[in-house]
């Protein structure tokens, strides 16, 4: 008997390790751009391990965009990924699309701004009457241009819009050639500061701060992987919330995750961006009072009328065809401990 013992264990552990890893699921996600702090909750769940505690065998993908992920899982080519919720709003208004849903709302504010040089002297939304702002016309912020003109009591056919590519925009108000620019404002405040600006130097205006009411990136799920995976779903979410709970508890982990992913950016750089996000789009008031994840049915609504003043919908798309909150984890997982509360990045 003693002689059998060992064999059959170790027998029995080979078993069970090869049902283990048989038992990983895997699972295809896209960030919505590229390996940055923002996105760091991800990318640290799965250096710790959080998704393989799970079950899942997740890869993580650089984006081009936070509209470009919409077509990826549209697609089919990526299980998960994050995106534009605005962008997704428009995108359902076509009934011959996918009916895609959001999962998991990481940005609960979004970050869209209108950045520029205080030496310009446009400090307030109407300071822009008369002056040169660019705007890639793929950008996320950009598609809200003309119901952000309407909430903030600006005239906008009194400013000109240049249609700039994504690599230039920063470069040109830079250099003069645009008073101003539209885009996510932590990407325009660290390329600022990278460029010897500094932070007194600098002027942006959260569009949110003049009546919009929209929420930002969400995690979206390709339909049949949805319908099919449901679990997975809920396990991803809950791994992803750990790993932006880590993140907010332990800064530099973020660092960390994203520097050996992402040579061409720097520590500055990052600790910059993670402290906008953190701060600006991620632990907001709402968040902090709710939970990670919470979307406020009422808001959202709110924001889908405040979306028809640039987008003509045929049909007003439901809140149930948008977004579920059946993914998430209880509330009570989601709650933002009172240190990180209090905490100012």
């Amino acid at each position: 008997m003693k002689k059998l013992r060992l064999p059959f264990l170790l027998a029995a552990a080979s078993l069970f390790l090869s049902a283990t890893a048989w038992a990983q699921t895997p699972v295809k996600f896209s960030l919505d751009w590229r390996f940055e702090t923002p996105n760091s909750g991800f990318m640290v769940a799965l250096d710790k391990g959080y998704y393989k505690a799970e079950g899942l065998d997740v890869t993580i993908d650089p984006g081009n965009g936070s509209v470009d992920g919409i077509n990826r899982v549209a697609s089919g080519s990526y299980n998960l990924a994050m995106a534009d919720m605005n962008s997704l709003i428009r995108f359902r208004d076509n009934p011959a699309n996918p009916p895609i849903k959001a999962v998991f709302m990481l940005m609960n504010a979004p970050a869209f701004a209108v950045t520029s040089l205080k030496k310009n002297g446009i400090l307030k939304p109407k300071d822009l009457e008369g002056r040169l702002v660019g705007a890639p016309a793929a950008d996320g912020a950009y598609a809200n241009w003309a119901a952000f003109m309407k909430a903030a009591g600006v005239d906008g056919s009194k400013v000109r819009i240049e249609n700039v590519g994504f690599p230039v925009r920063e470069p040109m108000l830079m250099q003069g050639k645009v008073d101003a620019i539209v885009g996510f404002g932590y990407s325009a405040w660290v390329a600022l500061q990278s460029n010897g600006f500094k932070a007194e130097d600098i002027s942006i205006m959260y569009m949110r701060d003049y009546g919009l009411e929209l929420f930002g990136n969400a995690l979206l799920a390709n339909p049949t992987f949805l319908r099919d995976n449901p679990e997975v779903v809920r396990k991803f979410v809950r791994a992803s919330i750990k790993g932006f709970m880590d993140v907010a508890a332990n800064p530099a982990d973020a660092v960390a995750a994203v520097l050996k992913r992402n040579p061409v950016t720097t520590e500055a750089a990052e600790k910059m961006r993670l402290a906008m996000f953190m701060n600006d789009n991620f632990l907001t008031a709402e968040v902090k009072t709710h939970g990670v994840g919470h979307v406020d049915p009422a808001r959202l609504s709110r924001s889908i009328v405040q979306i028809g003043e640039s987008f003509k919908f045929t049909t007003t798309p439901k809140i149930d065809d948008l977004y579920t909150d059946a993914f998430l984890p209880p509330k009570a997982e989601r709650m933002v401990p009172a240190a990180l509360a209090a905490k100012r990045f």
